[in-house]
């Protein structure tokens, strides 16, 4: 078969797009396929495998701000991807094509970090190997990738350093800063389909890499020649460190500092039920949660490292059935609250007992709310907070994150830094403010300190003397991060935080709904909810754009019959956060109404999804008329949640 002339007739007669049939020639004439992939695209083509092909090959899966993230096993699978499937299923190879995550992507991903971060060393005249940690969960493909990327970094002339199996992703933020490394890579999809994986990046400070790193990285990326990527496809781990345990005992020991009052954990005789989700979550959370002095049970069902995750539709913890079974077990042996992380365990959901007993699921909000006003209380009982609070002080949160902990930041007198979406932009917050502390110290006292080996409190009095204190970090998809030890999402630290309220709360007396109810009272009710439409491939891409374009061109005057009063357009107009740093431009939307609710637009930057997040608020006078006000907020967030879908759908052309 005459593959590249095949493959231009199907261009002529429009069965394949013509970016597919540019990104297809471009690959095979490239002389660097090996024979399994050649026979993979005869295989596509001779099957009249059209939609599969256009999906593959209609564009480069972008090297995006924060890494890559795309399908690594194809909707259809051919015969010589599939070989010998692993005994958990994982194909001998990963899907072929410039839009899937793949031996090639990965080599070239990593030749272009090496790269800029060899660049980078030399600009700044640090005389140093370049040197890479790189972590994985347990994703398809995900310890090969590890292994070709630290091969191809060594091979390079770099350092590779590797953990001996899965480990979560806040390790990796964590064991960037721990062994002084310029880079690291998580290989992860987070909780994505199991189709899917992803090559995340992060920078010496330990936090996925923003600006001006990310545009270098990317163009570097970029540079790399395809037919380059042929040099590195053999795995060779001669010269690849693996890490020993005390890198996780440095870890576990991060994680337990993020308890304010660790005899709580001692008094509070708590009953926990903790899944994995079948991923990383129980190589950390539980080993810590036991020397805490938490009776703890896992899900046996959902215990193994399982690339498929059987036991769930999503291993996602903000989905009710992820947890069924955990809430099953807790139900039948009377535990007090259940925690689940997803694969990767950056993020947490958890269910609650109410008043009568029955386990209830918290949103990431709510979750997140709960942390806010537990922590800056303890904070200031303990000393590290003033009493009337500090507004060198912060919690920062995303935009789409309740405005009830905007509430809470600075009812406390603290200061709230909104965010875009994406915990690199906490991180790059917190990294903001280490940076000032180090130049003030050194301009005003002629020393700076060793930021990582000077402790908790120490910092957050420096931090509020010259520059600002993180408190808490937060984002409304179950992010949560309690400590600057580490600079991205902790799930495993997140289960420490919550478990402590827990703790707190069973002592008190009280469930976790009397909690927040009494937020409500002092703050207002606050609701949210997301609408989401899902467009698969190629065409579902182009539906995004579409919603998205039309947001700027023909701006809703009202939705549902509330009138429009306010529209911001991040990608248009100016903005700044409270420190006075200017939010990068993106396309990202806030249409504030006329009764006061308001919705955000974005389009996932993982998922083939455009989002809608809802936000409700409503004044509570008087505890007495709570439900009432819960009542109506549900009912409009709801009735405007349809609105907002309806007339994307529109927008979308269906």
């Amino acid at each position: 078969m005459n593959l590249i002339a095949s493959i231009r007739t199907l261009g002529e007669n429009e069965k394949l797009l013509p970016s597919t049939v540019e990104n297809m020639t471009r690959w095979l004439s490239g002389d660097f396929l090996p024979d399994w992939a050649r026979q993979s695209l005869e295989e596509l083509v001779r099957n009249e495998s059209f939609e599969e092909l256009n999906d593959r090959f209609y564009k480069n899966l972008e090297f995006g701000t924060g890494g890559m993230r795309g399908r690594t096993i194809g909707r259809v699978s051919t015969e010589a991807e599939r070989g010998t499937p692993s005994p958990l299923g994982t194909p001998q190879h990963p899907a072929i094509g410039s839009n899937a995550l793949n031996d090639f992507n990965i080599v070239r991903a990593t030749t272009g970090l090496f790269n800029y971060a060899k660049g980078y060393l030399r600009r700044h005249e640090i005389f140093d190997t370049p040197k890479l940690v790189i972590a994985h969960d347990v994703r398809h493909f995900s310890r090969y990738f590890c292994q070709l990327c630290a091969s191809t970094w060594t091979r390079l002339g770099g350092l590779a350093m590797i953990f001996e199996g899965p480990r979560s992703t806040p390790q990796l933020s964590f064991s960037v800063r721990n062994l002084g490394a310029t880079a690291g890579v998580v290989i992860t999809a987070s909780h994505n389909p199991p189709h899917d994986n992803g090559f995340k990046v992060y920078f010496r400070d330990g936090a996925q890499v923003v600006e001006p790193h990310a545009s270098g990285i990317i163009g570097q990326v970029n540079r790399v020649d395809l037919a380059d990527t042929a040099h590195h496809l053999e795995v060779d781990l001669g010269d690849v460190v693996v890490l020993p345990e005390s890198m996780d005992e440095a870890y576990h020991s991060a994680v337990m500092e993020v308890a304010l009052d660790k005899t709580l954990f001692q008094t509070g005789r708590l009953k926990v039920v903790f899944s994995s989700l079948h991923g990383t979550g129980g190589i950390a959370t539980l080993p810590v949660l036991q020397k805490l002095g938490v009776a703890v049970d896992t899900v046996p069902q959902q215990d193994s490292l399982d690339p498929g995750f059987r036991t769930v539709t999503s291993p996602n913890p903000e989905n009710a059935e992820a947890l069924s079974l955990a809430i099953e077990q807790a139900e039948s042996t009377g535990a007090d609250l259940v925690v689940a992380t997803d694969p990767d365990c950056d993020r947490m959901g958890v269910a609650v007992r109410d008043g009568e007993g029955k386990m209830q699921l918290l949103s990431g909000n709510s979750i997140g709310s709960v942390m806010a006003e537990y922590r800056i209380s303890q904070m200031k009982e303990l000393g590290l907070l003033a009493p009337g609070g500090s507004p060198r002080a912060a919690i920062v949160k995303t935009f789409v994150t309740t405005p009830l902990q905007d509430a809470i930041g600075k009812t406390h007198g603290l200061k709230v830094i909104n965010a875009l979406t994406g915990f690199k932009w906490i991180g790059d917050k917190i990294h903001q403010y280490e940076q000032i502390l180090q130049n003030k110290l050194k301009v005003e006292r002629e020393y700076q300190i060793d930021y990582d080996k000077t402790s908790y409190s120490k910092r957050a009095e420096l931090l509020q003397q010259f520059s600002t204190f993180f408190v808490l970090g937060c984002e409304e998809s179950y992010g949560y991060l309690g400590s600057d030890a580490v600079r991205d999402k902790d799930g495993n630290a997140a289960v420490v935080m919550f478990c402590e309220i827990a703790a707190y709360l069973k002592n008190q007396g009280l469930t976790f709904l009397d909690y927040l109810d009494r937020m409500y009272c002092k703050y207002g009710y606050y609701l949210e909810s997301l609408g989401q439409l899902r467009y698969e491939g190629a065409a579902g891409a182009q539906k995004i754009r579409k919603i998205l374009d039309s947001y700027r061109a023909d701006t809703p005057r009202d939705v549902g019959g509330i009138a429009v009063s306010e529209v911001q357009d991040f990608g248009v107009q100016d903005f700044s956060d409270a420190d006075g740093t200017p939010i990068p431009k993106q396309d990202f939307f806030v249409l504030h109404l006329e009764n006061g609710y308001r919705y955000a637009v974005r389009g996932s930057g993982t998922e083939p999804k455009i989002k809608f997040y809802i936000f409700g608020r409503e004044e509570v006078e008087d505890p007495s008329f709570l439900e009432e006000k819960k009542e109506r907020a549900r009912n409009n967030v709801e009735a405007l949640r349809q609105a907002i879908l309806t007339d994307a759908d529109r927008r979308a052309g269906n």
